[in-house]
């Protein structure tokens, strides 16, 4: 009984090993195509690398950058919900007491939240004698005037906030027109 082995089979030759070369310049140049084939493939594979690279320094940038974003948002959101204690503050300062301490108090109490607001960014715009931008500032008043330029502010209802550069709050205030 003869069993033939498939290592021993030497009649079939496998479609997918190439023919052999005849010459050893035909090898040669198998060699040198085979050569540059790969060659080609790793610059591809290299290029591809790097763009990857990039793109993923890319997006860990806008990730930090939309992190730190959020952030300022989520302390913008906070910082406006304080504003209306702010205004109270001036308001109960601005109130009549005998009670030299409790004054006193209330004051040191406003000057530490203002201290702690400015840290974080808080800015109070200045809008007394400045022209009116209705960017900045909402006109709850507009007063006919001959004494005053045309469209300037002559007072302030609410004090306008801005944060980190953005206006957070609008300044509500009187505004001359010419009459």
């Amino acid at each position: 009984m003869d069993i033939e082995k498939p290592d021993q089979n030497h009649s079939e030759v496998s479609s997918e090993e190439p023919v052999p070369a005849v010459t050893m310049e035909g090898q040669l140049a198998a060699i040198a195509s085979e050569r540059d084939k790969l060659a080609a493939e790793k610059a591809d594979l290299c290029d591809q690398n790097l763009r990857l690279r990039a793109e993923f320094d890319n997006a860990r940038r806008r990730f930090e950058q939309q992190r730190s974003e959020y952030v300022q948002f989520a302390a913008m959101d906070l910082v406006k919900d304080i504003l209306p204690v702010l205004d109270d503050f001036e308001r109960a300062r601005q109130v009549e007491t005998t009670d030299a301490n409790y004054a006193k108090g209330m004051g040191l109490i406003y000057q530490r939240l203002c201290d702690i607001l400015k840290k974080m960014g808080v800015e109070a715009m200045e809008t007394m004698g400045q022209r009116f931008d209705p960017n900045r500032h909402q006109a709850i008043e507009r007063v006919p005037t001959e004494t005053a330029e045309d469209q300037t502010i002559l007072g302030e209802f609410q004090k306008g906030y801005v944060f980190r550069g953005k206006l957070l709050r609008p300044a509500m205030v009187k505004v001359a027109v010419k009459a």
